[in-house]
């Protein structure tokens, strides 16, 4: 679909994990000046405790009461809030390989300096060596995405949404500063 970048009010940025959903979303609500709302802040308490469902549909709700803002993640639970207010959703579809490296980076460097990924919670050896590591778990979705959301993009409660289908990193880069200069 063409894209108008002068225009998008609600942005969801989606991809598998560790594709720079996060990084890409603070930096369009730098440029545009719009609230960044991380769903991975609202599903997860201290000590990787998962909210309860209604619990994680009402702070989505609440966090999207405005009429700007820019969203990153994936979670099918709160899919028809954050698409239902959306007019534009940017969808990193990188190669796996590409999605693996910087997954790789990204938490070899979060274990190694204890970063903070949300709400008091790191990453570390034992958890990224476990059945909840995350690069298992973008192993295990990566295909699975990719086949869902075309799908998901046709539906016809989706028709109202732009959809940005970014390649690669470069891709990412090129649109980000398209937007820049549409401002």
């Amino acid at each position: 679909m063409k894209y108008s970048p002068a225009f998008p009010q609600g942005i969801s940025v989606i991809g598998t994990s560790g594709s720079g959903k996060t990084t890409l979303a603070g930096q369009i609500s730098q440029h545009l000046a719009i609230p960044h709302v991380e769903l991975d802040e609202l599903h997860w308490e201290p000590n990787w405790i998962e909210v309860p469902d209604d619990v994680m549909r009402e702070r989505v709700s609440q966090a999207l009461a405005s009429n700007t803002w820019v969203v990153d993640g994936n979670y099918s639970l709160v899919r028809d809030i954050v698409w239902g207010k959306a007019d534009t959703v940017v969808w990193l579809d990188y190669p796996l390989w590409v999605v693996m490296k910087q997954l790789g980076w990204r938490t070899f460097h979060r274990v190694v300096t204890q970063q903070e990924v949300c709400n008091g919670n790191r990453e570390s050896w034992k958890k990224t060596f476990s059945r909840d590591s995350i690069i298992l778990w973008a192993l295990q979705t990566y295909h699975k995405k990719r086949r869902e959301y075309p799908l998901l993009f046709k539906k016809p409660e989706h028709s109202h949404l732009q959809v940005v289908h970014l390649r690669s990193p470069q891709a990412a880069r090129d649109w980000l500063l398209n937007l820049k200069k549409s401002r």
